[in-house]
Protein backbone atom coordinates (compact mmCIF):
# COMPACT_ATOMS: atom_id res chain seq x y z
CA UNK A 1 0.00 0.00 0.00
CA UNK A 2 1.18 3.40 -0.88
CA UNK A 3 0.23 6.80 0.51
CA UNK A 4 -2.45 7.29 -2.66
CA UNK A 5 -3.58 4.14 -1.41
CA UNK A 6 -4.13 5.15 2.03
CA UNK A 7 -7.57 7.02 3.61
CA UNK A 8 -6.02 10.82 3.21
CA UNK A 9 -9.68 11.70 5.38
CA UNK A 10 -7.83 10.29 8.86
CA UNK A 11 -8.03 12.58 11.22
CA UNK A 12 -4.85 14.00 12.63
CA UNK A 13 -4.14 12.41 15.55
CA UNK A 14 -3.12 14.12 19.07
CA UNK A 15 -0.14 13.95 20.84
CA UNK A 16 -0.89 10.77 22.89
CA UNK A 17 -1.50 8.34 20.08
CA UNK A 18 2.28 7.02 20.01
CA UNK A 19 0.05 3.59 21.17
CA UNK A 20 -2.07 4.21 18.32
CA UNK A 21 0.92 4.54 15.66
CA UNK A 22 2.19 1.78 16.68
CA UNK A 23 -0.83 -0.92 16.33
CA UNK A 24 -1.46 0.54 12.64
CA UNK A 25 2.17 0.00 12.04
CA UNK A 26 2.53 -3.55 13.45
CA UNK A 27 -0.91 -4.20 11.32
CA UNK A 28 0.92 -2.62 8.17
CA UNK A 29 4.20 -5.13 9.09
CA UNK A 30 1.94 -8.45 9.41
CA UNK A 31 -0.06 -7.22 6.36
CA UNK A 32 3.88 -7.37 4.36
CA UNK A 33 4.37 -10.43 6.30
CA UNK A 34 6.60 -9.85 8.76
CA UNK A 35 6.67 -10.23 12.55
CA UNK A 36 6.19 -7.24 14.54
CA UNK A 37 7.58 -6.91 18.40
CA UNK A 38 7.46 -3.37 19.92
CA UNK A 39 9.59 -2.22 22.69
CA UNK A 40 12.55 -3.90 21.62
CA UNK A 41 15.75 -3.97 23.35
CA UNK A 42 18.72 -3.43 20.84
CA UNK A 43 22.00 -5.22 21.72
CA UNK A 44 23.01 -1.05 22.70
CA UNK A 45 20.45 -1.46 25.32
CA UNK A 46 18.57 0.79 23.51
CA UNK A 47 14.94 0.31 22.92
CA UNK A 48 12.96 0.35 19.29
CA UNK A 49 9.36 1.53 19.29
CA UNK A 50 8.79 -1.65 16.86
CA UNK A 51 10.94 -3.86 14.74
CA UNK A 52 9.82 -6.24 12.12
CA UNK A 53 11.52 -9.41 11.21
CA UNK A 54 10.06 -10.39 8.05
CA UNK A 55 10.65 -13.90 6.08
CA UNK A 56 14.18 -13.23 4.44
CA UNK A 57 15.62 -12.47 7.46
CA UNK A 58 15.18 -8.65 7.04
CA UNK A 59 14.83 -6.09 9.76
CA UNK A 60 12.83 -3.00 9.55
CA UNK A 61 12.98 -0.72 12.68
CA UNK A 62 10.30 2.07 12.92
CA UNK A 63 11.30 5.03 15.00
CA UNK A 64 7.46 6.77 16.07
CA UNK A 65 7.08 10.36 16.51
CA UNK A 66 3.73 11.50 17.87
CA UNK A 67 4.70 14.66 17.56
CA UNK A 68 6.92 17.89 16.79
CA UNK A 69 8.23 17.94 20.04
CA UNK A 70 8.97 14.34 20.50
CA UNK A 71 10.86 14.48 17.08
CA UNK A 72 12.94 17.11 17.86
CA UNK A 73 13.60 16.17 21.34
CA UNK A 74 14.61 12.63 19.98
CA UNK A 75 18.80 12.16 19.42
CA UNK A 76 18.96 8.05 19.57
CA UNK A 77 17.78 7.03 16.68
CA UNK A 78 20.72 7.69 14.85
CA UNK A 79 22.09 4.78 17.01
CA UNK A 80 19.38 2.17 15.34
CA UNK A 81 20.48 2.52 11.93
CA UNK A 82 23.71 -0.47 12.18
CA UNK A 83 20.35 -2.29 13.44
CA UNK A 84 17.82 -2.73 10.73
CA UNK A 85 18.04 -3.60 7.18
CA UNK A 86 15.67 -0.47 7.13
CA UNK A 87 14.77 2.37 9.33
CA UNK A 88 11.15 4.58 9.28
CA UNK A 89 9.79 7.46 11.33
CA UNK A 90 6.12 6.39 11.71
CA UNK A 91 3.81 9.96 12.23
CA UNK A 92 -0.06 10.69 12.09
CA UNK A 93 -1.48 11.97 9.14
CA UNK A 94 -0.48 15.77 9.21
CA UNK A 95 2.67 15.94 10.85
CA UNK A 96 5.06 17.83 9.05
CA UNK A 97 7.29 15.39 7.03
CA UNK A 98 9.31 17.99 5.51
CA UNK A 99 11.25 18.40 9.47
CA UNK A 100 11.97 14.14 9.09
CA UNK A 101 15.72 13.27 7.81
CA UNK A 102 16.07 12.00 4.28
CA UNK A 103 17.80 9.29 5.37
CA UNK A 104 14.71 7.71 6.94
CA UNK A 105 11.90 6.06 5.26
CA UNK A 106 8.42 7.72 6.88
CA UNK A 107 5.08 5.72 7.24
CA UNK A 108 1.86 7.66 7.74
CA UNK A 109 0.08 5.81 10.33
CA UNK A 110 -2.97 5.21 12.56
CA UNK A 111 -4.67 3.02 14.79
CA UNK A 112 -5.33 0.38 12.01
CA UNK A 113 -3.02 1.00 8.74
CA UNK A 114 -0.07 2.62 8.11
CA UNK A 115 1.15 3.18 4.74
CA UNK A 116 4.94 4.45 3.19
CA UNK A 117 5.17 8.18 2.20
CA UNK A 118 9.03 7.56 2.00
CA UNK A 119 10.64 4.32 1.12
CA UNK A 120 13.59 4.04 3.24
CA UNK A 121 17.13 3.20 2.05
CA UNK A 122 18.41 -0.40 2.34
CA UNK A 123 21.40 -0.90 4.55
CA UNK A 124 22.10 -4.59 4.87
CA UNK A 125 23.24 -5.83 8.36
CA UNK A 126 26.70 -8.12 8.68
CA UNK A 127 25.70 -11.46 9.27
CA UNK A 128 27.18 -11.61 12.75
CA UNK A 129 25.06 -8.92 13.67
CA UNK A 130 21.49 -10.61 11.83
CA UNK A 131 22.05 -13.73 13.17
CA UNK A 132 22.83 -12.36 17.04
CA UNK A 133 19.73 -10.05 16.84
CA UNK A 134 17.25 -12.98 14.97
CA UNK A 135 18.38 -14.77 18.21
CA UNK A 136 17.41 -11.82 20.67
CA UNK A 137 14.26 -11.47 18.71
CA UNK A 138 12.87 -15.02 18.92
CA UNK A 139 13.98 -15.21 22.38
CA UNK A 140 12.11 -11.76 23.26
CA UNK A 141 8.72 -12.75 21.16
CA UNK A 142 9.45 -16.20 23.70
CA UNK A 143 9.51 -14.63 26.67
CA UNK A 144 6.72 -12.45 26.06
CA UNK A 145 4.59 -15.42 25.02
CA UNK A 146 5.64 -17.37 28.06
CA UNK A 147 4.78 -14.46 30.17
CA UNK A 148 1.22 -14.40 28.94
CA UNK A 149 1.11 -17.96 29.79
CA UNK A 150 2.59 -17.74 33.31
CA UNK A 151 3.00 -13.84 34.23
CA UNK A 152 4.42 -14.91 38.19
CA UNK A 153 7.68 -16.46 36.28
Amino acid sequence: MNITEFDQEIPTLGPFAAADIARGVCRYLRHLGSIPLTEFKLRTNRRVDVIGLDNGGCFTIIEIKSSVADFRADDKWPEYIPYGDKIYFAVANGFPVDILPEECGVMIADAYNAAIFRESPVNKLNAKRRSTQTLRFGQTAARRLHHINDPSF
